[in-house]
């Protein structure tokens, strides 16, 4: 596959956007953002990754899940520009661990950041909205404060995106495998246009050529520390993210060209996306699953996806047509979606062995969740911690605190 010509590495990349679209999008249409801001940051946060690896390793990077319950609340209580401020801190804090893994090795981070700490608090991510995936399923926002559509409609229409993305999941084969959330908003959207909830006027009206809705970031102290703490889980989660695709492609990319400069190139990617009002970035483990799939290890396959995603993130009936997906649909994939967030918190725990009936370990996870999802709240002057933020400083401080011999 190294030897391939350039339309064929060209039709591998556009591949490989087809295969991650569906969550890239997903992202910015929950939260609020702009799809294609989110595809143009996707696009250049994949390229700022490879000058920082130097096209060694065959990743695309889009938009994170694990901050689309920050983002809602950050967007609703202080705005899209504020709430970028914090995004913007996320990727500096991926660039400081950076630092740290080139001069101490990536040892430390396990030690500060154990699976006691990172499993509870990604559980915390997966559930502390789970009531806005309850409510868009039934018709209503995301509040629950106004009914958008009929609920009858809406639950029927929110079952099928939901179960069609749990078939496709579970029993497809092949690159159909690595589509379900696609599939689920396909088949969704087509329930949906069944019951006339789809208005394609939008569309109609959208020219096919438009630049995309950037968003310039506006300090915020509060939406940087509530922001920040969250960002601890998947900066720990990259790690992982690097692993698989190492063992995939049969080569160690935490060696070479190091996991230092991974997490930098992720670091800037997150930062340079949100300073232009994108969702932070990630490595893409459905990209991941299809270069698996295809033996496509070639990192070039990587540059014309990302092209391509910037490419497409000028066409504005793209951006209108995503425009036009009812609430329900969203939200039966989100019933799924958050429900498997908070599962991987729980593997966390599981595959590390964590015994949560010795009293330690129980502390940390039982003060961790009811913080996260309980909506617990610490002020100081005109700044506030709440909510995963705030569980995830409790579940570090408490690991630091506690001594490691209690109740074992």
């Amino acid at each position: 596959m190294d030897n391939m010509k350039p339309w064929q590495t060209a039709l591998l990349g556009g591949q490989m956007l087809f295969v991650a679209f569906g969550a890239l999008v997903l992202v910015p249409i929950l939260t609020g953002l702009d799809p294609a801001v989110a595809l143009f940051t996707a696009g250049v946060g994949t390229l700022i990754f490879q000058v920082v690896t130097k096209r060694q390793v065959p990743v695309f990077l889009a938009s994170s899940f694990a901050f689309i319950a920050p983002i809602i609340y950050g967007t609703q209580t202080w705005g899209i520009a504020a709430t970028m401020s914090g995004l913007v801190a996320a990727g500096v804090l991926y660039m400081v661990l950076s630092a740290l893994i080139a001069w101490r090795g990536q040892g430390f981070i396990h030690r500060i950041l154990p699976p006691v700490v990172v499993g509870p608090v990604i559980m915390v991510i997966g559930l502390g909205l789970a009531p806005v995936a309850v409510h868009m399923a039934m018709g209503k926002t995301g509040d629950g404060a106004v009914q958008l559509v009929d609920q009858g409609q809406a639950l029927i229409v929110a079952a099928i995106s939901l179960f069609v993305t749990i078939g496709v999941s579970v029993f497809a084969k092949g690159l159909f495998r690595l589509l379900p959330i696609l599939s689920g908003i396909i088949a969704g959207y087509g329930a949906a246009m069944a019951f006339g909830m789809v208005d394609f006027k939008a569309v109609q009206d959208a020219a096919w050529f438009v630049v995309p809705n950037f968003t310039a970031p506006e300090w915020n102290w509060q939406a940087v520390l509530y922001i920040l703490p969250i960002a601890i889980a998947p900066a720990v989660e990259h790690i992982g993210d690097v692993t698989a695709i190492s063992a995939v492609a049969n080569k160690d990319y935490l060696k070479k060209p190091g996991l230092h400069r991974t997490m930098l190139g992720d670091g800037l990617a997150t930062s340079a996306a949100a300073m232009v009002g994108g969702p932070p970035n990630t490595t893409y483990s459905e990209v991941s699953g299809a270069v698996a799939l295809t033996k496509a290890f070639n990192p070039v396959i990587m540059t014309w996806a990302a092209v391509f995603a910037i490419v497409l993130s000028f066409c504005g009936k793209l951006g209108a047509m995503l425009s036009t997906i009812p609430v329900p649909v969203m939200g039966g994939i989100l019933i799924l979606l958050f429900g498997t967030i908070a599962a991987i918190g729980m593997n966390t725990l599981v595959k590390a062995q964590v015994d949560v009936t010795v009293p330690r370990n129980m502390v940390i996870v039982a003060v961790t969740l009811v913080f996260g999802i309980g909506g617990m709240a610490l002020q100081v002057g005109d700044l506030m911690l709440k909510g995963i933020g705030l569980a995830a400083i409790a579940a570090i401080i408490l690991n630091l605190v506690l001594p490691k011999h209690l109740g074992e």
